[in-house]
């Protein structure tokens, strides 16, 4: 008697290795429930800070991070850009109340590929993620309307002093998340320099921290994320 091969659909797949950062203990609480009973996912962690998370992804894979942005130390593009870096072929998904023009384009800019609101359901936040897995882009109504506004506006001109082509270096390394050892031995330079060339971009930029500095350079065309 010979083996019968499996059936297509009943063929096991690994779960979806999340990790979720949210501040709010009540919502980070009630997303991690939400996950923790979503048979395709394996909940990795519920952080509640950027550090915690930024630590976490050092230490292990994951295949989505989905990450509210502005945070009691820091902003959650931070992690989407260290996500990006490390892990490639992961996903990220904005779950957020901030639904202005900047925050928006800032994320998606940043590499997010899903853009949620905080009021979404259990049901829509499960399918965002599928959708998201299989290959889509699950982003809310109000925010696909200021993708479509920005789509149709006439590209800003660039305004303010310009950078030296070390800062336009220097900030290329900022977006793609390297340290500052890390832009020290790509750049070739003094590791002391560095935060001088930064504290220049920043302040040219009009800028307060690196997402700022990012954003507001991609906004001018002065970089490409």
């Amino acid at each position: 008697m010979t083996d019968t091969p499996a059936s297509p659909d009943l063929e096991r797949t690994d779960p979806v290795r999340v990790l979720l950062l949210e501040d709010d203990t009540p919502l980070r609480e009630r997303f991690a429930r939400i996950l923790e009973d979503w048979p395709g996912g394996e909940l990795v962690a519920a952080c509640a800070t950027l550090d915690e998370t930024l630590a976490l992804l050092r230490q292990q894979p994951v295949d989505l991070l989905m990450t509210d942005l502005n945070l009691p130390d820091g902003h959650g593009i931070e992690a989407i850009h260290l996500l990006s870096k490390l892990y490639p072929n992961a996903d990220a998904m904005v779950i957020s109340v901030l639904a202005d023009d900047e925050t928006v384009l800032a994320a998606i800019e940043a590499g997010a590929v899903g853009y949620l609101l905080k009021d979404a359901d259990p049901f829509e936040l499960v399918e965002s993620i599928e959708e998201l897995r299989a290959g889509g882009s699950p982003i809310s109504s109000s925010i696909a309307r200021i993708l479509v506004r920005r789509m149709t506006a006439p590209p800003p001109s660039p305004s303010g002093p310009p950078l030296t082509p070390r800062e336009t270096e220097i900030l290329r390394g900022i977006a793609k998340g390297f340290t500052y050892a890390e832009l020290a031995e790509w750049l070739s330079i003094s590791r002391q320099t560095v935060p001088v060339h930064i504290k220049n971009i920043y302040r040219k930029l009009a800028a307060n921290n690196r997402s700022e500095a990012v954003y507001e350079a991609s906004r001018r065309g002065l970089i490409r994320l």
